[in-house]
């Protein structure tokens, strides 16, 4: 009999910047019994210890759509933290998007915009957080405007609502006749900031059936791995590797770039999806399964 079989089991949600820390998800919990919403940290600790004493199996879920690798792998370790004492009923699935999932996504967004809208550019828009989850977000806007549908594709990464403002102008007075703000994480409504005029919001990129429909798939073969001695902890634990700048030494102790510096490129898949994602609220397999060359 698989591990945890017949214990109950609690869905952690772990939100980073993608879901203003969690916020964005808590609508989630009133379809998804036995889940709770957390950040990261000693929030995290605290929701899952608990439900581990309390004999309960635990699946976490990082809801990042891969721009928050050290999110995930600060959830990895708290995790192998408890994991000991978990007797086997601690899991954590893979995140539940991954950067080419939201390329594919914000090019179905881009294909919208060029057909619905034409003369329209598209703004991908999210939280600001550190430089480089948001310089990501900036690559992901290159690979949309060069692989989309010939629409004006730019980014705003928003610490002030009037930052918001100040990008739809840089993007009328760069040729588009109105803006088309599209979320690039987990917000359902129309962000802070939004200007009156010239700018409309596209919606959420995923419809919360679609958002569900995954979760549920992640903790279902969590569930599996997990019947098989397999708890994911190991894996989460490097996903932000090489995440920054690269985790060099190339400059302590006076080490020239190249030369005695240890260092770990990060490495993307530079190859997108050439097909449009189905519909909001498709399935799982359809949602996150993107064809490649």
């Amino acid at each position: 009999m698989p591990t945890g079989e017949h214990s109950a089991v609690t869905t952690v949600l772990v939100g980073g910047h993608e879901s203003a820390y969690g916020s964005d998800l808590l609508p989630l919990l009133d379809l998804l019994p036995d889940a709770v919403v957390t950040p990261a940290g000693r929030a995290l600790h605290n929701t899952v210890a608990p439900s581990l004493a309390a004999g309960e199996t635990v699946v976490v879920v990082t809801m990042t759509w891969g721009r928050d690798p050290v999110m995930v792998a600060d959830v990895a370790k708290t995790l192998s933290w408890l994991a000991s004492d978990a007797g086997g009923r601690l899991a954590l699935t893979p995140s539940f998007g991954t950067v080419d999932h939201l390329v594919a996504w914000l090019r179905r967004a881009a294909t919208e915009t060029a057909r619905q809208r034409p003369g329209a550019g598209v703004l991908v828009t999210a939280p600001s957080s550190n430089p480089f989850d948001d310089a990501e977000l900036h690559r992901i806007a290159h690979l949309v405007r060069t692989h989309g549908a010939g629409v004006q594709v730019e980014v705003a990464c928003v610490a002030e609502p009037s930052d918001l403002g100040r990008a739809v102008e840089r993007a009328l007075l760069l040729g588009s006749d109105d803006v088309v703000v599209v979320p690039a994480g987990f917000g359902k409504g129309p962000p802070p900031g939004l200007p009156g005029e010239h700018a409309t919001f596209f919606g959420p990129l995923l419809s919360e059936a679609a958002v569900l429909d995954i979760v549920r798939r992640r903790v279902s073969e969590a569930q599996h791995e997990l019947g098989h001695g397999r708890d994911g902890i190991a894996a989460g634990l490097l996903a932000d590797h090489g995440h920054g700048y690269a985790h060099s030494h190339a400059f302590e102790d006076g080490a020239a770039p190249g030369h005695g510096g240890h260092v770990h490129p990060h490495v993307h898949p530079h190859h997108v999806p050439h097909e449009t994602p189905v519909e909001r609220g498709a399935s799982h397999d359809e949602v996150l399964t993107s064809p490649h060359h």
